[in-house]
């Protein structure tokens, strides 16, 4: 497995706020100004499917995954939380944990529908308003 693909975005670039970082995976806050909290964690090495990890390395992602998505419950205070790695436009792998809301632009579709709604600036405000305790609630969960 390569360790970097020239031309693969997340072997390049951050992909986003660099919150944890070692040598098997990063987790980025996302600039997402629709979607305060919206996290990535993204494999170090370029892979591009979890079959192409080692059984001990899927369950380190999997469990990078849940402890952000521990973080963005305790913090955010979400409706539901959605997991998806789905890779199409870049084939890094990567996970996309994203909180939701019943008032989100989107909800109940994904993020990526048609939006079915304008959310609050207010609610949004409040939202943003979070994140600098959830940067710390994800540090904290890492260990750091």
């Amino acid at each position: 497995m390569a360790d970097k693909l020239p031309g693969c975005e997340l072997c390049n670039n951050d992909g986003g706020e660099v919150i944890v970082s070692n040598d098997q995976f990063r987790v980025l806050l996302v600039d997402d100004a629709g979607y305060p909290g919206f996290c990535r964690v993204v494999w170090t090495a370029h892979v591009a499917e979890m079959t192409d990890l080692l059984p001990a390395e899927r369950s380190t992602l999997m469990a990078a995954v849940c402890k952000v998505e521990m973080a963005l419950r305790e913090v955010m205070a979400p409706h539901k939380i959605n997991l998806a790695a789905l890779g199409n436009m870049v084939p890094h792998l990567h996970w996309h944990v994203i909180p939701r809301f019943t008032d989100d632009a989107h909800f109940p579709a994904p993020v990526w529908a048609a939006p079915a709604r304008v959310p609050s600036p207010h609610t949004l405000a409040e939202r943003c308003a979070l994140l600098p305790v959830l940067r710390a609630a994800l540090l904290l969960h890492f260990g750091h």
